[in-house]
């Protein structure tokens, strides 16, 4: 008999269901008791994972789980919520374990306003002066990836790519990235180079080659930095939704 047969199958009743509305859930590694995946849903979408096959982090780790001969445990962190409460507490469980040390492919719903922020950007963000833009630039919004404790490495690797950008690019001198319309860093661009010619050491690049995007090369521009970190672009971002926007001195 397939080993997959002897597996137990978890499922809620039809009259739990109704109690448990949306809910969020957690899988934890039994090998240490690790938290690896946070998620939400309705009804059995908890379960669902387990049957999963594609090449999803989560699903690599499950597989690791059940070759050693356990399973994965399944936890409900909060049920009985509406959809919008589900979405802040899925948020804020991932912001609290640490994005970095999950298998979920993004951060969840309101990471960026309401997310996990350290009391330092927190001033900077809501006390922020408005940026004097003097140069060409390229403002890059990594508002998915931005965490407070980023080292420079990660910041780097964030902002450079990969990015659909026309030719514009070119023209640019400068590359900002940009969190919750707060500048975090300035680069000087070096050259502009197609998706995956670079190599990253802090993020997963697989797939990069065929997106048909691309990424800069550059080092921190500490001559003009201090004239732009920590300053604010809210007001030249507006309610844009596309993470590059250009800019020129007025």
């Amino acid at each position: 008999m397939p080993k997959d047969s002897k597996r137990k199958i978890l499922k809620f009743a039809p009259e739990m269901t109704k109690i448990l509305k949306s809910y969020v859930y957690v899988y934890v590694d039994p090998r240490n008791s690790e938290s690896f995946y946070v998620g939400r849903g309705k009804g059995n979408r908890s379960f669902a994972h387990l049957n999963e096959r594609n090449k999803m982090k989560k699903v690599a780790r499950i597989t690791a789980i059940r070759k050693s001969g356990c399973e994965p445990r399944i936890d409900i962190l909060r049920y009985g919520m509406t959809n919008d409460e589900a979405s802040l507490v899925e948020a804020a469980a991932i912001d609290l374990v640490g994005f970095s040390k999950l298998t979920n492919a993004v951060r969840g719903n309101h990471r960026g306003t309401f997310g996990r922020i350290s009391s330092k950007d927190l001033i900077t963000m809501l006390t922020a002066k408005p940026a004097k833009i003097e140069h060409e630039a390229i403002l890059i919004i990594i508002n998915r990836l931005y965490r407070s404790e980023m080292t420079a490495e990660e910041l780097y690797e964030a902002t450079r790519g990969v990015w659909k950008i026309g030719p514009k690019r070119d023209k640019a001198e400068l590359a900002m990235a940009v969190y919750q319309g707060i500048v975090r860093e300035v680069y000087r661009i070096r050259r502009w180079l197609p998706a995956g010619s670079l190599r990253y050491k802090t993020r997963d690049s697989r797939g990069f080659k065929s997106s048909g995007r691309w990424e800069f090369q550059g080092l921190v521009a500490h001559d003009v930095r201090d004239g732009y970190v920590g300053f604010s672009v809210r007001r030249i971002l507006g309610k844009a939704r596309n993470p590059i926007r250009y800019v020129k001195p007025a």
